[in-house]
């Protein structure tokens, strides 16, 4: 697809993979419409607008929708789901807010978000969902059995949705990446981002990749890793 003219969603733009990848569409020349809960601080660009939405509440979702579709224009090519976050701790320790905060961003947002916007995608017969998995969706770890679950489903759903909408020429890809330098890792305990890790804009590139692939080659499933970790 070439993005240039296209009108791209991405949420939990404010900072991280989010922010990187609005700054690489933008690059591309298209129109990118911010949702989350904050704005990303200094980002000003005559093709970037920021909505106000918790991607946690479907009604928040289908009003960003309309507002993102009144401001930037009648069709939206790409979304990325983006928005997510983690929360470490045992099993029989964890709380039950907490296992639910996971699963309403990180599930339930990314089902929120793709649904509202497939009935426009199948009308134009043209788009392309990115889901940000994880590689803590293709393994377990240790103390983080809520993120792992939380990342399993999202790479679930995207294989079956993928399945669901090719016919209607929409992509939808699954992105599941390593450690990588963001604020993820400010409320996990023994880890801290650190120059070995891939940065925000690496896994932007591909995204920005995937994205512009022609429209018969569809990658549906990547996995990304730094090549030297820290020990």
């Amino acid at each position: 697809m070439d993005l240039t003219g296209k009108l791209a969603i991405v949420t939990g733009a404010s900072k991280g993979i989010g922010r990187a990848t609005v700054e690489a569409l933008l690059a591309r020349g298209a129109a990118v419409a911010g949702w989350g809960r904050t704005a990303p601080e200094g980002l000003v660009h005559d093709r970037f607008q920021f909505f106000e939405c918790d991607v946690r509440d479907e009604h928040a979702v289908a009003e960003a929708l309309t507002n993102t579709l009144r401001e930037l224009g009648p069709e939206v090519h790409v979304l990325v789901n983006n928005a997510g976050l983690g929360i470490a701790g045992s099993v029989d320790g964890f709380q039950t807010d907490d296992w639910k905060l996971m699963f309403d961003t990180n599930v339930h947002g990314t089902f929120y978000c793709s649904r509202a916007v497939l009935p426009q995608m199948k009308k134009q017969q043209l788009g392309h969902i990115v889901n940000i998995a994880s590689i803590a969706g293709t393994t377990g770890i240790e103390n983080m059995a809520g993120y792992c679950a939380s990342k399993f489903a999202v790479r679930g759903f995207s294989q079956s949705l993928f399945k669901e909408v090719r016919n209607d020429g929409i992509k939808v890809t699954s992105v599941s990446p390593g450690s990588t330098q963001t604020n993820f890792f400010d409320d996990i305990p023994g880890t801290a981002a650190n120059d070995s890790m891939m940065s925000p804009a690496d896994i932007a590139g591909f995204i920005i990749y995937t994205l512009e692939t022609p429209f018969n080659f569809h990658v549906v499933e990547v996995e990304m890793r730094p090549l030297q970790p820290k020990k």
